[in-house]
């Protein structure tokens, strides 16, 4: 309990910080977003009372533990442009997003457990050498540009998909569901080339042991040293390794998103960066900020259970 505590005392701290950077940053950066709602033909009046309104004339510091203090009530503000909450302007686009991170984050673990365990097992065969080549060749690509082969090959060439054809959930959950099939696979494939070559890693390191030796003297198999004893112990720092793949999920399905033309975040995102309307901008950095620091914070509760020595090491 005790190392559960501190890992959220340690969460609050973060989320603190990374407030205070995400609210700072966007306070240093040129351009008005008083003057970006107007126009450039705004009178200098109307823009000092616009900027009144919508209280840029305090204090960074005022500004900031009142924004701050908002958003912990469930609050994300107003939007700069449009004058209407932001979360109602992200929270439609919210499960677009997740739903494409989800389904990645499931498409690395039913590819990447088995591959990397087998190319574990059969080191230095044949199939082992021609996954770690493609694994390297992957890695090596950008997630956008994976995204733009799969949209040329299997959208313009084999027609398994109507690029930027995107079916919305609320019209058709299964059709949403198979357009996204194609965008969740540019995301995760470079997680799964990482999660194999981790995994792999981990399992022939483990399999070097002293332990799997006395299990193979007490008469157990190659199979059952290995899934009986091995794995369970190479699994567990990758673990933690998927954990945090989970929320940069999140953050490549935005990037991917731009790529398939998908009406999610990123389309909210970019726009609002570029009209200075920063509420919006603020809510859905924190928003990611805190699935990444829950996140995590989850993953190292579940790495505790699995190996009570974390506890006793910190």
């Amino acid at each position: 309990m005790k190392y559960i505590i501190k890992k959220i005392i340690s969460m609050i701290i973060t989320l603190v910080v990374v407030s205070l950077c995400v609210f700072l940053a966007f306070s240093i950066i040129p351009g008005d977003p008083a003057l970006k709602k107007l126009g450039t033909e705004a009178s200098p009046e109307l823009i000092a009372q616009t900027r009144e309104q919508m209280g840029l004339n305090d204090p960074v510091i005022v500004r900031y533990f009142r924004w701050f203090g908002a958003f912990l009530q469930g609050d994300m503000g107003k939007s700069y442009n449009y004058s209407v909450p932001v979360a109602g302007m992200i929270l439609n686009k919210i499960p677009i997003t997740l739903t494409m991170a989800i389904m990645s984050f499931l498409l690395t673990i039913v590819v990447s457990i088995p591959m990397g365990i087998i190319t574990a097992k059969h080191e230095g065969g044949i199939l082992d050498r021609v996954v770690t080549v493609v694994n390297q060749v992957i890695m090596a690509v950008p997630p956008f540009f994976s995204g733009i082969l799969i949209t040329f090959i299997f959208g313009m060439i084999f027609k398994l998909f109507k690029p930027g054809g995107f079916i919305s959930y609320s019209e058709d959950f299964a059709g949403f569901v198979g357009y996204l099939i194609f965008p969740s696979i540019a995301v995760a494939l470079p997680k799964i080339a990482m999660t194999v070559k981790m995994l792999r890693g981990s399992v022939i390191d483990e399999a070097k042991k002293d332990y799997t030796r006395t299990a193979y003297s007490r008469g157990n198999n190659t199979n059952g040293v290995l899934y009986r004893h091995v794995l369970k112990n190479a699994l567990i720092p990758v673990i933690t390794f998927l954990g945090m793949l989970l929320a940069d999920m999140i953050a490549g399905s935005i990037v991917i998103e731009q790529v398939f033309g998908i009406p999610g975040i990123s389309r909210i995102l970019l726009t609002s960066i570029s009209n200075r309307d920063y509420p919006v901008v603020e809510a859905i950095i924190m928003g990611i900020a805190m699935i990444v620091i829950v996140t995590n914070l989850l993953v190292d509760i579940i790495y505790r259970i699995v190996d009570p020595r974390i506890g006793i090491e910190e």
